[in-house]
């Protein structure tokens, strides 16, 4: 599908090095046939030296020889980048923006005719683990969804879903891996004030946290029967989870996606000014 594709990424952040890695490594196109464009040499060094991608601070160099072309740039920038690249892009190049907050609709004006592809990954892609939604946009057809799928799957999970829902899948999706963190290291510290190291507290938390995550991914059952598969009348676990529900955190974890969710919705509006 990709083999004979040559793939350009404006920008040579975290995002770009994790896709182009996973691309890679997963098979789907020679790192010859992949060029990444930068505003720092030295940053393209990097790229070049780890990756084995061409670099090139020229991007209309970039924009011309390519097939598919990432923006995986600040979206404080996008608008300058669009504005220059506008007038290579033709419509026989395929457009992928993993730029946060930014619609297809602000991408399409800046780029009419041509196919656009937006994408919200996030971090756990840099270990093979991410979770990437695409949403089409106007002239981009399903089998571009099934390439740009085929792409981000190479690190992670993908699927597609209507633009309408992008600022919900930043809420939990995007900014969930913060939220995972955040319960790893309260569940370290807790292992620490009950006699654990730091070290093996923080190995337990996050294994147990990514055991049970594949567990709902892999048996395909709801996360409240596997809960209760691990409840024992009187046990254990079911006095820890009445604490939880005490304490309110469940409430707390999804009032932290709306909040999220309401905070993406307002600096997309932001960008599309």
């Amino acid at each position: 599908m990709l083999q004979s594709k040559k793939i350009g990424f404006i920008g040579s952040g975290a995002i770009a090095e994790s896709l182009i890695g996973g691309i890679v490594k997963a098979g789907l196109i020679a790192p010859q046939q992949i060029t990444v464009s930068d505003i720092s040499q030295q940053r393209l060094d990097y790229m070049e030296e780890k990756l084995g991608v061409h670099g090139t601070l020229n991007i209309e160099e970039l924009v011309k020889g390519v097939n598919i072309l990432f923006l995986t740039v600040k979206p404080q920038v996008i608008h300058t980048v669009l504005d220059t690249i506008a007038p290579f892009v033709s419509p026989e190049i395929l457009v992928v923006s993993v730029v946060a907050g930014v619609t297809t609709k602000v991408l399409q004006e800046k780029l009419p005719c041509v196919p656009i592809v937006r994408a919200m990954p996030n971090t756990p892609v840099a270990v093979g683990e991410g979770m990437s939604v695409i949403t089409l946009g106007e002239y981009a057809g399903e089998e571009n969804g099934k390439l740009v799928l085929t792409i981000f799957a190479s690190v992670g999970k993908a699927i597609k879903m209507e633009e309408s829902a992008m600022d919900a899948v930043t809420g939990l999706s995007g900014s969930g891996p913060g939220y995972a963190f955040v319960m790893i290291d309260a569940l370290s510290d807790a292992g620490v004030w009950v006699g654990l190291s730091r070290k093996n507290a923080i190995i337990m938390a996050a294994q147990t946290l990514m055991g049970a995550a594949k567990m709902v991914l892999e048996t395909g059952e709801h996360p409240a029967k596997l809960r209760d598969m691990v409840t024992s009348p009187g046990g254990t676990t079911i006095a820890g989870i009445h604490v939880l529900e005490q304490r309110g955190v469940r409430v707390a974890l999804m009032d932290a996606v709306k909040a999220a969710t309401r905070r993406s919705h307002e600096m997309g509006k932001k960008t599309d000014e």
